[in-house]
């Protein structure tokens, strides 16, 4: 192992200590990360583990429980906080970055190289320690598609083997993100068989290769049995996410049947800029090192037939899919992303080494910052936990107009939407939380007694108030 090399582990490493040790120096922030957050403390409040709810009582069916059961195992195993919620995904990050280095090494590239472009690739970065869907639908695909290529590579005994772990990959991203990931596993795999196999050899090698109904099987008896008693347990739910998720969210512009949020309306083939902006700064160095290495494709495969092309298609089929839509987020770019480290693995050299190293420390750096930032109190303007941090736990809170997620989950879903003013005259202190110039009217209209106790940088304000009921 040479010096520079030596060097690229340790900045892994350090890349992704600095990821772990970020998850618990800042508050969870509205909307996703709050509103996830509280769906994972409300299912092991509640002990619902089968469906997610939005709100005590409100079924959640915008997506599959896989990643709400993540961060609600991390609070079984950590308590309540802000690192129980996260650290999961940043642990299922680091599996996809270790399935990576495998598949580089298997394949006689630099598994260093392929993980440390994986770990600092920007979207990567922030998703691996956000609680989101992205990263378990990540790493599901990911488990789906090394699969796919050693059980096609036939280059072992296990290689059947491996057919097991791509369809059990696929169980996993149907109770990650739902059928959205057969469809981009689709995308990437069908035209890549083609391409090796022509039209009828891709269904040929399929059946040979592949145990397609065993598989099939495993995938079913892994993933089905949630779907039949989530809809059980709240009629609707199947229409809603397979009809709803996934054909009107797609090909219907601004969706407005969307339950929890608001429709992104995109111009289309926005997804395309949206990686070249996520996946920096590997979305720069990629396309001049395919360039660069443009004359030179059978030293760049090292015997591995159709691995460069099989990693290009899996690296833009979230792309493809997702051209035609204008309701898209950047981090549905994600599913793709794992593919650019071995694509690199295989275009660089030991003399490259040295470039590659400060290429890797841009997004630790700006990682860092950016911490700096969120704890001058940047992230104190997209959550409310200094709110709670100063509120009393034996009073009753109220929130004057919207009760962000972040006021539901550091409240422990205690804090209500004020919707009758008597009820204040019942108590004889309470807080109110909201805009300043809403709790004024409030006070000035209902004759309340209240004072300021803290502003926070989101616009809302905490109040105490005193009953005025005998004065």
């Amino acid at each position: 192992m040479t010096v520079r090399q030596i060097h690229l582990w340790l900045l892994l490493a350090f890349a992704l200590l600095l990821r772990l040790i970020s998850l618990a120096t800042y508050p969870l922030m509205d909307t996703t990360e709050a509103r996830y957050g509280e769906m994972a403390r409300l299912m092991v409040e509640t002990g619902n583990w089968l469906t997610p709810q939005f709100d005590y009582g409100v079924p959640f069916w915008g997506k599959p429980p896989l990643f709400t059961w993540m961060s609600a195992i991390g609070i079984e195993l950590f308590g309540l906080n802000e690192f129980a919620v996260r650290v999961p995904h940043w642990f299922a990050g680091v599996l996809t970055i270790c399935l990576i280095g495998m598949l580089a090494k298997k394949t006689d590239n630099n598994p260093v190289v392929a993980a440390i472009v994986v770990a600092t690739c920007g979207i990567f970065t922030i998703a691996s320690g956000a609680v989101m869907t992205d990263m378990a639908l990540t790493l599901a695909l990911t488990m789906a598609m090394v699969g796919f290529y050693f059980c096609w590579s036939q280059k072992d005994e296990h290689a059947h083997k491996w057919g097991y772990v791509g369809f059990f990959g696929l169980a996993c991203g149907l109770l990650a993100k739902g059928p959205v990931a057969l469809v981009i596993m689709a995308i990437a795999v069908v035209p890549w068989l083609i391409l090796q196999h022509g039209v009828m050899g891709a269904f040929k090698q399929l059946w040979t290769r592949f145990p397609i109904l065993s598989g099939c099987g495993l995938m079913v008896v892994v993933a089905m049995p949630w779907y039949v008693m989530a809809e059980f347990a709240t009629p609707g739910f199947l229409d809603y996410f397979i009809v709803g998720e996934h054909f009107n969210r797609f090909v219907v512009s601004g969706w407005e049947g969307d339950l929890y949020g608001n429709a992104h309306d995109r111009p289309r083939g926005t997804i395309w800029l949206f990686w070249l902006q996520s996946a920096l700064p590997w979305s720069v160095v990629l396309p001049f090192l395919i360039w660069k290495k443009r004359n030179n494709r059978a030293d760049i495969e090292k015997g591995h037939r159709g691995l460069f092309s099989f990693l290009i298609f899996w690296l833009i089929s979230p792309l493809i899919l997702f051209t035609l839509s204008g309701n898209i987020l950047p981090a549905y770019v994600l599913p793709g992303v794992p593919a650019i480290g071995v694509l690199i693995a295989m275009l660089v050299t030991q003399k490259d080494f040295k470039w590659l190293w400060g290429a890797s420390a841009i997004i630790p750096v700006v990682l860092m910052i950016a911490l700096l930032v969120l704890n001058m109190g940047k992230a104190d303007s997209r959550s409310d936990r200094i709110l709670f941090e100063q509120a009393s736990p034996q009073l009753q809170t109220f929130y004057v107009g919207k009760r962000p997620f972040s006021g539901q989950f550091y409240s422990l879903g205690q804090a209500k939407v004020l919707t009758d003013e008597n009820a204040l005259y019942s108590l004889k202190r309470y807080h109110l939380i909201g805009r300043p110039e809403k709790i004024t009217e409030l006070v000035v209209q209902y004759s309340l007694s209240c004072a300021l106790e803290l502003e926070s940088q989101s616009g809302r304000a905490l109040y105490t108030c005193n009953s005025t009921v005998g004065e």
